[in-house]
């Protein structure tokens, strides 16, 4: 069977070296994969080993997003992870090579490889470049804003359409500091992926560079008897979180740095988010809450300089182990990465933040933590009156429909792991309010998560979750609801006695029958607090 693919003699005595691409044409995010792919086995070749190529899924999470289809998004984190894991069993390859677009695969990828522990490299298939909409650059998130700016007649159909057409220019993951390229950039101070991997555009030359090498790196990886459990140490991952906070990442690192952990059998958890948060200095001037885009970053050196600023202040492990076999410090040292330019990047004694972009709350609402973005968000205290929701489309129904007040507090329950299933993210609704002129004076609030492009006062992964008894489930209209970002708090202002009233009324709603993957998913997931892990 091996002959029949194109193996001859010499090739059996070789190492197989796997290579797992997520292409497909459903995104623009997975279009330049399969060319990737192809390079990546020729750099396999070229260091004297055999690449075997496989494919496996990918969801697009921009087109899944506001209806049904998003809660397959979570979902496919793990089945990407179980697919590769499985090809890798059977087959039995030595090595392997990931390549990954849209934002659940980047972390499958290295969930399978800490899973799997053979010696493995990871390639991002790059962003996007922003398109143009009368002079100025524009991304996906723009166009979901608009959708809340025509709520609110700040935008007409037309100039919404005209946006549309023209926000997403061609091949590569959403183009600001979103997921993908905010997992990206965990990859790369992860020490999972090439140096200056990270930021260079899917369209850029530079793209096939970066292939080859990351398939030469891998065999050589196998010589060197390198694991990817021996570079995804618990310095690592708290390098990857010191990265995160300083370039004002998505919130779904917080879900993937977990489960890239238990998977590499580390001990992570919220409070590690929180401790690092509160001492690493947001740096990035990045969308959403940002001015620049993931090609801006690269302009000015990419996520190397942001990593080589964190090291000269002593906020990163630099000797932790990479995939050229050197370790981060001697890896910077080699790139030689210019010093901050001031606008994308600035420089650490002129931050943009004194704290991190993600803050973990916790309070009578969310007695296991919730996550919220903080870079861009220009409130620090919130007090309102809950508007409860139990599923996304009449919470996007009521914005949509401009009754939206100041001092709402959106409440949007039954979307957790669990209860969604899936956790949907919440973007529509979330761009919607911010669209519409409410982004700073209304929170939402939710036991689902969140696009890497939202913004505002949004404050998601409420754990427990409302399917499983959380307080979130126990919330009425008019209830009294007080967020204190500085003090980490979320609370739910209603004394002991009513929510003790109101939790004998209370039932765990019935999960999805039936053998489906959704039905599956809500039976074995667990809490968001600890990366929404399958069968833990």
């Amino acid at each position: 069977m091996l002959r029949a693919v194109g193996l001859n003699d010499d090739d059996f005595d070789k190492p197989q070296v796997g290579i797992a691409a997520a292409a497909n044409d459903v995104t623009p995010c997975n279009m330049a994969l399969s060319r990737l792919a192809a390079v990546a086995r020729r750099g396999v070749t070229d260091s004297g080993a055999v690449g075997l190529g496989f494919s496996t899924i990918a969801v697009s999470d921009g087109i899944a997003m506001g209806h049904a289809g998003m809660r397959a998004s979570l979902p496919s984190r793990d089945l990407i992870a179980d697919s590769v894991e499985c090809m890798a069993q059977a087959e039995r390859f030595d090595a392997l090579v990931t390549l990954a677009g849209c934002d659940k695969s980047l972390p499958a990828m290295l969930m399978a490889a800490a899973r799997l522990d053979i010696p493995s490299v990871f390639v991002y298939g790059g962003s996007s470049l922003p398109g143009s909409y009368r002079g100025r650059p524009i991304t996906v998130q723009d166009v979901f804003e608009g959708v809340g700016a025509l709520s609110a007649r700040r935008m007409s159909a037309d100039e919404l359409e005209e946006m549309e057409r023209v926000a997403c220019p061609g091949e590569g993951s959403c183009a600001g500091m979103y997921t993908a390229n905010t997992v990206a950039a965990e990859a790369e101070a992860l020490g999972m992926a090439l140096p200056g991997s990270a930021t260079p555009a899917a369209s850029d030359p530079r793209r096939a560079d970066i292939a080859y090498r990351s398939g030469a790196a891998a065999v050589h990886l196998l010589h060197a008897g390198i694991r990817p459990r021996q570079i995804l140490t618990r310095a690592a991952f708290e390098n990857a979180i010191t990265a995160v906070m300083a370039l004002g990442g998505s919130t779904n690192a917080v879900l993937h740095l977990l489960a890239i952990a238990h998977e590499a059998r580390v001990e992570l958890s919220l409070d590690d988010f929180d401790r690092i948060g509160r001492r690493v200095p947001h740096l990035a001037n990045l969308r959403p809450g940002g001015q620049y885009v993931m090609a801006d970053l690269d302009r000015v050196g990419g996520v190397a300089v942001v990593l080589d600023v964190l090291l000269d202040a002593g906020l990163l492990h630099g000797d932790c182990l990479t995939v050229t076999g050197m370790t981060l410090a001697d890896n910077l040292a080699a790139l030689a990465p210019p010093r901050p330019d001031g606008r994308v990047v600035h420089p650490i004694d002129l931050p943009l933040h004194e704290e991190g972009g993600l803050a973990i709350l916790r309070g009578s609402l969310a007695p296991d933590g919730a996550v919220v973005k903080v870079a861009g968000m220009k409130v620090s205290r919130f007090a309102g009156l809950a508007r409860v929701f139990d599923d996304e489309e009449p919470a996007m129904a009521y914005v949509r429909s401009g009754a939206l007040r100041p001092g709402d507090a959106l409440i949007i329950r039954h979307e957790g792991p669990r209860g969604g299933p899936g956790m949907p993210e919440m973007l529509s609704v979330t761009a919607a309010v911010n669209g519409s002129g409410h982004g700073q004076d209304v929170a939402l609030i939710t036991d689902g998560r969140f696009s890497g492009a939202t913004t505002g006062l949004s404050i998601g992964h409420v754990s427990p979750e409302a399917a499983v008894g959380g307080p979130i489930g126990l919330v009425a209209d008019g209830d009294q609801i007080l967020v204190d970002i500085e003090q980490r708090r979320l609370d739910l202002q209603v004394d002991s006695a009513e929510l003790a009233r109101r939790r004998e009324l209370w039932s765990a709603p019935a999960l999805p029958a039936g053998n489906g993957f959704l039905a599956k998913y809500a039976r074995l997931v667990g809490s968001a607090a600890d990366g929404a892990l399958v069968g833990t």
